[in-house]
This record gives structure tokens, sequence and C-alpha cells, in this order.
């Protein structure tokens, strides 16, 4: 099954869980602790906490890029359990640690990302996540003259591309100014429409596109307020 077939029929149903999940940094620091929860689509998910609560390391945990300590995790889409090599073709996500080739346009950089994906129309895929963005004028320049701001708008379009059925966002709105803000609106709300959106923040704003948060404690204890 291709990862536009994928995405498209399981966005909606799409579903994570997380059971007794733990990560501890070295053998005395834990980041996270012991915490369950359960999301499913379609909807919008805000994980907040102060700083080093762990909410960037859960959403590495929940990609599949960071093993936990502890526990495990199980995303189900279109019906069934995705195995860990099926979770990228469900999964977009948008962190700062993302990077760029800074001597290629933001369109060659997304085919190149869209042909990783084996998405069937890579340019296709690219133009389209770039128009949602709001890139779409800047589709030939070279990543290195863009600011801060739209290297995070290229982030974003980066995991849309294969529109996928759970979307992780992490500090969506930094280096945006208000017109950048709109996009990440606009997005969270399309894409909580037709599946899943996970948005690591402590923007109230941003907190605010969610219908339920998981809230994380100094020591990673969740709360689901």
């Amino acid at each position: 099954m291709s990862a536009e077939a994928l995405s498209t029929t399981a966005a909606a149903v799409a579903s994570i869980r997380g059971e007794r999940l733990t990560h501890r940094f070295g053998s005395r620091q834990t980041g996270i602790r012991a915490l369950d929860f359960e999301f499913e689509g379609p909807g919008a998910v805000a994980i907040s906490g102060p700083n080093g609560s762990g909410k960037s390391t859960l959403l590495r945990i929940l990609a599949g890029l960071l093993p936990p300590s502890e526990g495990r995790t199980v995303l189900r889409a279109g019906g069934r359990e995705l195995l860990p090599k099926q979770r990228r073709r469900a999964l977009g996500l948008a962190t700062p640690e993302l990077s760029f080739y800074e001597e290629f346009t933001a369109t060659e950089n997304l085919v190149f990302a869209a042909e990783a994906h084996q998405l069937e129309q890579p340019a296709r895929a690219a133009a389209e996540a770039l128009d949602e963005v709001g890139l779409g004028s800047r589709a030939g320049d070279r990543v290195a003259a863009f600011s801060s701001g739209m290297k995070q708008r290229l982030r974003l379009a980066s995991a849309l591309l294969h529109r996928p059925a759970v979307l992780m966002l992490d500090e969506p709105g930094s280096h945006l100014d208000d017109a950048g803000r709109e996009v990440v609106r606009l997005v969270v709300a399309r894409q909580a429409a037709r599946g899943l959106v996970l948005i690591a923040t402590n923007d109230a704003q941003e907190v605010q596109l969610a219908a339920v948060r998981l809230e994380l404690r100094a020591s990673g204890l969740g709360d689901t307020p």
C-alpha cells in the first residue's frame, strides 16, 4: 500500500497510545515517568508543561525516533496496529531540529523528501505542501535565502507532504509572525478535521487550538485535565 493510500484511508481513525511510558537520561534523571494515555482522531491534542518536562522527548518517542526506557507505544491506522517500519508512512513530524539543504530550493528539498516517502507524484506533493503553508511563491528560491520564519513554514510543509494520519508539531509557532501563526492555526484545523494532531507547546494560543491537553509536570508525570 502506498503512503498516499495509507494516509487517506487511515487519517480519521488513527489513534496513538502510550503504556507506562518512561524515559531516563542516564541512570538517575527521569524525563518521563510512567505515562499512560490514548488519543484518537479526528482531533487535536496539546502537550504542555514546563521546560524539561519531556514534551519534545515524548514526540520523539511517539514518532519512533527514540526508544522509551520502559513501556511502549501503539499506533493504529486503518483499523490495524502499525509495525515500527510502517509508522513512517502514517506520521508527519515538524521539529526545530529538522534542517534542509541550504543550496537547494524549497521545491528541491521537498521533492527529495517526497521521494524518500515513495510518493507517486513527488513534485505535485511538494507544490501542494508549499501552497498550504504560504510558500508557493518562494518555491524556486534557495533555502539559504529564507528567514527563520520561512524555514519554520518549510518544516510544516515537509511534515504535510504525505498527508499523514498523525501530525506532530513541536513548538510550531517558533520564529513565526502573526501571518505564520495563522498558517499554523489553519494547518491544525485542517488536520484535526481529517486526522490526529499532537502539538508540543507552552504557547497559550497554540494550546487553545486543541480540544484535549496532556500536561507534563517537571518530573514527567502526566495529567489530562
